[in-house]
């Protein structure tokens, strides 16, 4: 499955490979392109059936959205890099350490988890959008995205991810559901070796800073920041704090001042 991404940056820098969460497209790191590409090669990403991504006539796992970042990488080159998942996004982060450790040096998982239950929750999305299209979960789901104070204060922005969400195909969201829905990363995380930061907001009501901590103790080489004030899509809502964080635990990497 070749993958729609954007790459900003020197040529010559580190690389950091940024991944999304369920039903947005690239578009969603656009905070932290002109910070992070300053230091580093930034590679976003499309994964299959969102964004610019075709959406695969298969049943998709966790295997292969983890599989899809692994042929990127051969495709532009990139032996070892640096990777940034929040949400879904996080889930293949964990996966490529686990499973390709050699591609990864540093790794950071942001307001997600090692899974997403109850099932019954992506079951119930998937009927929904079955019945009604995107349309029928898009203000659940964005509710759930931002704080009613964020919402209240940047209206234009809350829009633009909620018209992004809803242009999603509806078979690629669909499918991610199912993902989520079997996901159970937990008996692997011990596995993972590189440096790792977790990120969580501390007004995320989709993986609430608990989720973080009991995440952090699974990772052997983890640690755990709670952003205050931030909902699930952190890099939005904080995004400062949060490019800050990020370019923190990248800077013993990648030379960051």
């Amino acid at each position: 499955m070749r993958l729609h991404h954007v790459v900003d940056g020197p040529a010559d820098a580190p690389v950091v490979v940024l991944s999304g969460s369920l039903g947005t497209s690239l578009e969603m790191w656009e905070p932290q392109v002109g910070p992070l590409s300053k230091h580093l090669r930034v590679v976003r990403v499309d994964r299959r059936g969102h964004g610019r991504s075709r959406v695969s006539p298969d049943t998709t796992t966790l295997g292969d959205l983890g599989r899809d970042i692994v042929e990127l990488l051969d495709e532009l080159g990139l032996e070892r890099v640096s990777f940034c998942g929040l949400s879904l996004g996080g889930l293949e982060g964990m996966w490529l350490a686990a499973n390709a450790p050699e591609r990864i040096d540093r790794l950071a998982l942001c307001c997600t988890a090692a899974s997403f239950p109850p099932r019954e929750v992506w079951l119930d999305r998937v009927a929904a959008i079955r019945a009604g299209g995107m349309e029928a979960i898009a203000d659940a789901v964005v509710a759930r995205w931002f704080t009613p104070d964020f919402g209240a204060g940047h209206v234009e922005t809350v829009a633009r991810l909620r018209a992004m969400l809803v242009a999603t195909p509806a078979e690629g969201y669909v499918a991610c559901c199912e993902v989520l829905a079997d996901a159970d990363f937990g008996p692997s995380l011990s596995e993972i070796a590189a440096p790792t930061l977790v990120l969580t907001g501390s007004e995320d009501v989709v993986v609430p800073p608990v989720r973080g901590d009991e995440l952090a103790a699974s990772i052997p080489s983890a640690s755990h920041t709670v952003l205050e004030g931030a909902s699930h899509i952190a890099n939005v809502a904080e995004s400062d704090t949060f490019t800050a964080a990020l370019l923190q635990h990248l800077s013993a990497e990648v030379g960051v001042p």
